[in-house]
């Protein structure tokens, strides 16, 4: 039986880096089509988001079979029900990176971004993609440690999102409202993707030490696999 659970927790592993790949990927290419007008990378990105929806459905449902199979309690518990947390969250990335990417599309042919606004989305997009990249990486090997820094590249996005907002809300903006709406519900896009990788970095530090993460998390013993 712990044969089992274990190759089961292998499994479900698996399935969480994969979407944590797939969805940093979607926003990396979502942000290029953003900035370059580029339909076809726009309609690759929409196009794939369900993939990442299959296999939060596959994890879902290995979760649902372990607990029904296994009963698991203590550290065991924790560990199914933190990787469904983090597999929503991971989820939810991608539906954000396709909504980056429908905005392109949308627009095209003509570019969805005024051209000084081009810098500071460019700016999201990297910050985005390291925080993709930092969830994958805790998600292979869990290090409470790492996970819980995160938090200071979710900060630089903030920053970014207000200084978006000052240029787009502010009395100098010269492209009216249509594309000061566009802009604040895109850069509303980057800020909640960030804040769900920050969030999934958290259920780690809660799977790795049973406390919920907080800024002094210190880094325990990684479990087998989550």
């Amino acid at each position: 039986m712990r044969e089992e659970f274990d190759a089961a927790l292998l499994e479900i592993g698996r399935l969480l880096v994969s979407m944590a790949e797939a969805v940093r990927t979607a926003m990396s290419q979502a942000t290029d089509a953003l900035i370059d007008a580029d339909l076809a990378l726009a309609e690759g990105v929409v196009a794939r988001d369900a993939e990442v929806d299959t296999t939060y459905q596959e994890v879902e449902r290995t979760v649902h079979q372990v607990l029904a199979r296994q009963a698991p309690v203590a550290s065991d518990l924790r560990t199914v029900v933190s990787a469904l947390h983090i597999a929503g969250d991971i989820e939810r990335m991608g539906d954000l990176a396709t909504h980056v990417a429908r905005t392109a599309r949308r627009r095209h042919p003509a570019p969805a971004l005024p051209q000084e606004l081009v810098g500071v989305f460019r700016q999201m997009g990297n910050v985005a993609d390291k925080l993709a990249g930092e969830m994958a990486t805790v998600l292979s090997a869990p290090n409470a440690a790492r996970a819980a820094r995160m938090d200071d590249a979710d900060d630089a996005m903030d920053a970014l999102h207000r200084q978006l907002l000052q240029v787009v809300l502010g009395p100098g903006w010269p492209h009216g409202i249509e594309p000061a709406v566009d802009a604040a519900l895109l850069g509303r896009f980057y800020e909640r993707y960030a804040d769900h990788a920050v969030n999934a970095g958290r259920h780690v530090v809660y799977l790795v030490t049973g406390a919920p993460a907080g800024p002094a998390a210190a880094a325990g013993p990684a479990p087998t696999a989550i």
